[in-house]
């Protein structure tokens, strides 16, 4: 198995596919596993690369807190361990907020950024409903299938199969998730600061994609950060909520793939210019 190692944590990595180098960050308390729908699509057109971030998977899980920026410098070193100056970076939930770090932290390695059902943090964001982050806490001394139907209400649109819902919850139940994982990432969710102040720096291709029904992070948090970056696209899917490529994996990656193909495009007018 190939593992990056940042200062002795060391990280679970994988790639399928050729062409542009793409990296996935997933969410919170989840493996890269969950790529399983969209993987296919993506790795058909390009060098996908996906990862555990720290605390779950295959991934070490040293003591915590894990901030928002210790865990873009994990993407930064499993980018270093894949080769990859630079690459199209999609990152999910709380991988979208180490995305932002990532475009942020290390300008010249993100080509162009997909931030998916995600936010600015800090201040700015639209929180959840109380409920919704109670259960959130709480999923961390559940089993891990308990963890998961107490968090579905909130994740998936209420049209979606229960079918498709199921095979999510299969997938989850590959790895086994660590209490003290899964609260040392809430804790780094929780610390930090935001990014609202500093998104006006990107320069880069930006595509914000929400379900227009998310309850985990509402989608007023995509035109949030469509308000901030200059000239970023915006897709909005109806009848999906925060785990919008299970409610939708059609129009979602739809709008992800003409994304990318435009991104190259554009890459490659700029190498040529």
């Amino acid at each position: 198995m190939p593992y990056a190692d940042n200062e002795g944590t060391k990280l679970y990595w994988v790639e399928r596919g050729a062409g542009p180098p793409l990296l996935l960050i997933m969410g919170l308390g989840s493996t890269s596993d969950l790529w399983y729908r969209l993987l296919p699509m993506l790795s058909a057109h390009y060098r996908t690369i996906l990862f555990d971030n720290r605390g779950v998977g295959r991934s070490d899980a040293p003591n915590g807190p894990y901030s928002i920026k210790t865990m873009a410098s994990d993407a930064a070193v499993v980018m270093d361990a894949a080769g990859v100056g630079s690459a199209y970076v999609l990152g999910f939930s709380m991988g979208g907020f180490i995305a932002q770090e990532l475009a942020l932290d290390y300008p010249g390695r993100v080509r162009a950024l997909i931030l998916a059902g995600t936010a600015c943090g800090g201040k700015e964001a639209v929180r959840a409903a109380p409920e919704i982050l109670v259960a959130l806490e709480g999923r961390g001394v559940k089993t891990p299938e308990e963890g998961f139907w107490m968090m579905a209400p909130y994740i998936y649109d209420p049209s979606t199969l229960p079918t498709r819902i199921e095979e999510d919850l299969a997938v989850s139940l590959h790895t086994s998730l660590q209490r003290k994982s899964y609260v040392a990432q809430l804790q780094g969710i929780a610390s930090w600061a935001g990014s609202h102040s500093r998104l006006s720096k990107l320069d880069v291709p930006v595509l914000i994609i929400h379900g227009e029904s998310d309850q985990l992070i509402p989608p007023e948090n995509g035109r949030i950060l469509a308000n901030v970056i200059a000239n970023a696209e915006v897709v909005m899917i109806p009848r999906a909520g925060h785990r919008f490529m299970t409610d939708q994996p059609e129009a979602a990656s739809k709008a992800i793939l003409s994304f990318l193909n435009n991104a190259v495009a554009h890459t490659r007018r700029e190498v040529s210019a």
